[in-house]
Parts: structure tokens; C-alpha cells; sequence
């Protein structure tokens, strides 16, 4: 009985995040290249599921923060924390400040990127648009 060594290396986030991407890639590729129907089909599925998460997950974060921000205010007033409120509106201002940089870095090449594959792939943007909607409809 010989056992097994674990030689191999940890995967990482940024492995799985690059296979991802690949993976991604390759099928948008390869569903580009068949009919107007199957990617308006591919399109819509897509769109569909994208906007339904998205509205699933959003109202969970919803009532999360929301939830979290009412038990702040009550633990505030009935004296079983102190909350430093000036020093909290620095940070949020601060972390919005980052996300505005990074965003604004990165905006413009990812629409570019969007603009470019909803000119080269118009049956599958416009089934994708429409089953976004129908998910935020549907959720």
C-alpha cells in the first residue's frame, strides 16, 4: 500500500476565476458562430437566469442591510453600543471614493468590450436584453 502524496499546488482564486473566463469564452465563441435562432435562444436563457439571480440576490442583500441597519439603530439607542458616526461616514465616504477610481478606470474598456460583442453578436444581445428582463419580471 503505497499512499497518496499531496504534491499538488493549492488552487487559487485568480486559477479559477481565468478557467472561468476561458470556459466562458469559448462557449459565447462557439454559440456566436451557429444560427440567428440558437443564439437568440442562448441569448434569452441567459439573460433570463442573469436577471432572476439578480433580483433573488438583491432583495436578499435588501432586507440584509436594511435589517442590519435597524438592529444598529436599536443596539445605538437602547445603549449597548456606541456608535462612532462621524468616524463610520469617513469610511463609507473613503470606500466609495475607491469603487468610483475603480470604476471609472475600468468603465470604459469594459463597454467597449460590451458595445463590441453586442455589434458582432446582435440576435444573441437582444435575446440576452429581453431575458433579462423577463428574469427581473419573472422573479
Amino acid at each position: 500500500n503505497q499512499s497518496k502524496s499531496n504534491d499538488t499546488e493549492p488552487v487559487t482564486m485568480d486559477d479559477v476565476s481565468r478557467e472561468a473566463k476561458t470556459l466562458v469564452e469559448k462557449v459565447i465563441n462557439d454559440v456566436g458562430k451557429t444560427s440567428a435562432t440558437k443564439q437568440l435562444i442562448f441569448g434569452c436563457a441567459s439573460g433570463w437566469m442573469t436577471g432572476y439571480l439578480m433580483m433573488k440576490v438583491g432583495k436578499v442583500a435588501a432586507v440584509a442591510l436594511g435589517g442590519g441597519i435597524i438592529l444598529l439603530q436599536v443596539a445605538n439607542h437602547n445603549g449597548y453600543i456606541k456608535v462612532n458616526w462621524d468616524r463610520l461616514y469617513k469610511k463609507v465616504d473613503e470606500v466609495g471614493d475607491t469603487m468610483e477610481a475603480t470604476a471609472t478606470s475600468k468603465g470604459p474598456k469594459l463597454m467597449d468590450k460590451v458595445r463590441r460583442f453586442a455589434q458582432e453578436n446582435t440576435y444573441m444581445a437582444a435575446g440576452y436584453a429581453g431575458g433579462f428582463l423577463i428574469g427581473i419580471a419573472s422573479s
